[in-house]
Order: C-alpha cells, then sequence, then structure tokens
C-alpha cells in the first residue's frame, strides 16, 4: 500500500506542480523589486549574476519553525535558514564579495517554485521535499532533513490513526507533498476525508486550533515546531504511522551545476565537520525562539545515515 500511495503521490504532484508554477509564474513575475524581477536573466548563471550585481536573493519561509521563520523581532532564523546564510557566505567567499548583500524574499509552498523559475530568488531552503516531479523543474543540492508525513491532533481527540479521520476535516498546507498524499490516500481507501487548504503551516495550526479541522498533516518535524506555538502544548500530540517519507534539500535553478556544486560542497562540510549536527541539537534539541520551547526531537538513525553519506537523491 505505501509504494502504491507514493506512485499515486508522485503521479498527482506532477500535475500540481506544473499547474501551479504556470499559473503563478507570470502573476509573481514582479514579486520583490520590479526592477530587479525585469532585469534579471533565468539563462545567465547565477554566480555571474550574483557576481554582476553583487548580490544574492534567499526564499525564506514565515511560518515553518524550527527550519525557516520570523522570531519576535520579526528577524528571519532557523535550521534551513542557517544552512542557507553559511551557502551565502560560502558564495562570497568564492566571488571575493566579503560584503555580498544578502536579500531575503518571503516564500510559500505555492510561490517558492515559482519564484526561482522566474529568477526573483537564487536558492530556498526551508521544507522543500525533494522528489522526481519537482526534480522535473528545478534542481535540488545535498538533502540535509528526513522526516515522514503524520497527524498533530488534540490529545483528547480519540484520532489514532488514518482511519480514524473517516468523514472528518484535515487541514494541510497548500501547494506542499502533504496535500498531494492526503488527497491521493483519500481517493484510494474511500476515506471521505475534507481537505483544508491552508495558505502555509501556520495557518494550517491556527485553523487546527480554532476547531476547523480535527487534525493536522504534515511533515512530523513540521508538527513538532507547530505544537510549540500551541497556548499549552501538552494538549496536542503527533500521531500515526508515517505516511509518506520526505527528504529535504535546496532548491536552485537547473542547468546551473556550477552554483549547485558550490552549495553541495557546503552542505556536505557541515556535515563532514559536525557543524551540521551542532545546527540539529540547537534548533530541535534545545530551546528556541520565540518562546523557549524545546522541541526535544531525537536525531535520527536515518538523518545519520544521511550525515555519515551525504547524497541529493529523492525518496519519491
Amino acid at each position: 500500500m505505501a509504494r502504491t500511495i507514493v506512485r499515486g503521490v508522485e503521479r498527482v504532484c506532477v500535475r500540481l506542480s506544473l499547474a501551479v508554477a504556470l499559473a503563478c509564474s507570470t502573476m509573481l513575475a514582479g514579486c520583490g523589486n520590479p526592477d530587479h524581477a525585469a532585469s534579471t536573466s533565468v539563462t545567465e548563471p547565477t554566480l555571474e549574476r550574483i557576481r554582476r550585481t553583487g548580490e544574492i536573493a534567499l526564499g525564506h519561509r514565515e511560518n515553518s519553525i524550527p527550519f525557516s521563520y520570523f522570531d519576535n523581532q520579526q528577524h528571519v532564523v532557523g535550521y534551513a535558514h542557517d544552512i542557507s546564510m553559511t551557502i551565502a557566505r560560502e558564495v562570497g567567499k568564492e566571488l571575493g564579495i566579503p560584503n555580498l548583500r544578502v536579500r531575503l524574499v518571503p516564500i510559500t509552498s505555492q510561490t517558492r517554485i515559482p519564484l526561482l523559475l522566474n529568477g526573483t530568488i537564487d536558492l530556498e531552503c526551508g521544507t522543500t521535499t525533494n522528489n522526481r516531479s519537482r526534480g522535473r523543474q528545478i534542481a535540488f543540492s545535498t538533502n540535509y532533513f528526513m522526516s515522514g508525513t503524520r497527524f498533530l491532533v488534540r490529545r483528547d481527540s480519540g484520532v489514532h490513526a488514518l482511519d480514524d479521520l473517516r468523514g472528518r476535516n484535515v487541514v494541510v498546507a497548500a501547494g506542499t507533498t502533504s496535500e498531494v498524499a492526503l488527497r491521493t490516500v483519500n481517493v484510494q481507501k474511500k476515506l471521505g476525508i475534507r481537505v483544508i487548504a491552508a495558505r502555509d503551516h501556520g495557518d494550517a495550526f491556527v485553523a487546527l486550533e480554532f476547531g476547523k479541522a480535527i487534525a493536522f498533516m504534515s511533515d512530523d518535524a513540521i508538527l513538532y515546531g507547530e505544537l510549540s506555538k500551541a497556548k499549552v502544548p501538552g494538549d496536542w500530540h503527533v500521531v500515526g504511522e508515517p505516511l509518506t517519507e520526505e527528504v529535504y534539500g535546496c532548491g536552485l535553478r537547473k542547468q546551473d551545476p556550477t552554483f549547485k556544486a558550490l552549495a553541495d560542497r557546503t552542505i556536505i562540510k557541515m556535515m563532514r565537520s559536525g557543524a551540521m549536527r551542532q545546527l540539529y541539537a540547537r534548533w530541535f534539541q534545545a530551546p528556541i525562539p520565540p518562546r523557549g520551547v524545546n522541541l526535544a526531537v531525537p536525531f535520527s538513525a536515518e538523518l545519520a545515515s544521511l550525515f555519515a553519506a551525504p547524497n541529493d537523491r529523492p525518496l519519491q
């Protein structure tokens, strides 16, 4: 069944991602600085464009705790954001630009790929699953995280597994692999789930808290991050066997091997030096802003294997 679901997810994801990219790319072409968007040529190699402009544009999430989000001072922080900034510093060293300007551009699950394709951003490190369908549109760096899709519910909800959600409302972040997976299994198993698509992870958790849905489906690491926002975190827990396995990489434009090689070298160096493991401890095993909650997410054997043998392979 798991393999059937994954194959179904991939087929639907191809259609969904391509449709979103086609619909959004024109609309979003002017996002950020209009002059910048108009002057950017996506056929120009990324490092050459950065050398010419003295600026790198990084896409970031606004609500994806602990990967990439705003803290109480409206500063972008997080595990994936730190990786993104490390790559930006390496770009500055490579090009001999010690004071390289970093322009931070907010993105959502729906806009991240179109903004890469139209040149508004150069790199996106957040919670983007590296899969074959997305790999037809963009390139991925070496992977830096692994997760599985599960459900966040109230402890007193009576929900423990997928079958407990028959005929009920479940919220997801729009444009994510979780949305595709849930819609696919909903049809395959005739569950009658009413799928609610929220703008992003933060909005999805708000819908859950206000009772618009019985469960929030996403990657379990994201769910633990959202749980930290709750008024009483102990009222909530993550349940269910993983519906799909997810692996995250930084998104960048295709046909740009030099920039990809730099991003790959940076991530692999962080893994082999121990810096990536320290980053994990900082964001998943220690108090984090904005409320000083420790997510206490164990360092998995799968992630340890990835750090020991870095790769950019998709799982789906």
